[in-house]
């Protein structure tokens, strides 16, 4: 099960996702996207919270995020921690999910950074029940098949760049057809000047000499 939350702290409204357990966890490793960005509770067990960046949805680079919503996405991490939920001052770290690094050594679950430059962290002071009652209240628990959901979205990305390289193509032949046009044009200037015409009646008149 995947649990899905709505965050209206921006506009438009931000997508969250999480994975029930530890072991959904370990398959949202697998397919989450190259512009998620994933939260955790530092040195704490956690969930593991993504925020959902999508091109017609996103809310800036992944460390340029609105506060107000980094802060919804911590205080959900904090408010999915056995051991965070307790207590205050908390650190909550966030990152690129294409920063995230598994190996096969590691615990089910359980993940390491290629950079730890790619890290940000946020301090939680206590535990705020308007935000958190506020995100539960958008709460939805379904059933992903992850797979499907990938094969689908490489199918559209594959009609989206076959669309933008017709469209690409299109616009090189009508500027081709432009620098053509201007080429023609230019190759005709003084053509029917005066001089010109004067040239060419001054060769009229010696030829019938």
């Amino acid at each position: 099960m995947v649990i899905f939350f709505t965050s209206k702290a921006v506009s438009p409204p931000a997508t969250i996702y999480m994975g029930r357990d530890k072991v959904e966890n370990e398959e949202l490793l697998k397919y989450g996207l190259p512009t998620d960005i994933w939260f955790h509770v530092d040195k704490l067990s956690s969930a593991h919270v993504y925020l959902r960046q999508m091109a017609e949805q996103s809310h800036g680079e992944w460390d340029k995020l609105p506060p107000a919503l980094v802060m919804d996405l911590a205080q959900l991490v904090k408010a999915n921690s056995i051991e965070g939920n307790k207590k205050d001052n908390i650190t909550v770290i966030y990152t690129p999910f294409t920063n995230l690094k598994k190996s096969g050594d590691m615990a089910v679950g359980q993940v390491s950074f290629h950079s730890d430059k790619k890290v940000k962290r946020v301090h939680v002071p206590s535990r705020d029940n308007a935000i958190v009652n506020r995100l539960n209240k958008t709460k939805i628990e379904k059933e992903v098949d992850h797979e499907a959901e990938r094969q689908e979205r490489l199918r559209e990305e594959g009609k989206k760049k076959k669309v933008e390289a017709i469209d690409r193509v299109k616009k090189e032949q009508e500027q081709k057809k432009i620098w053509e046009e201007e080429k023609k044009a230019r190759s005709y200037d003084g053509m029917f000047t005066e001089e010109a015409f004067a040239e060419k009646e001054q060769w009229s008149d010696d030829d019938f000499m």
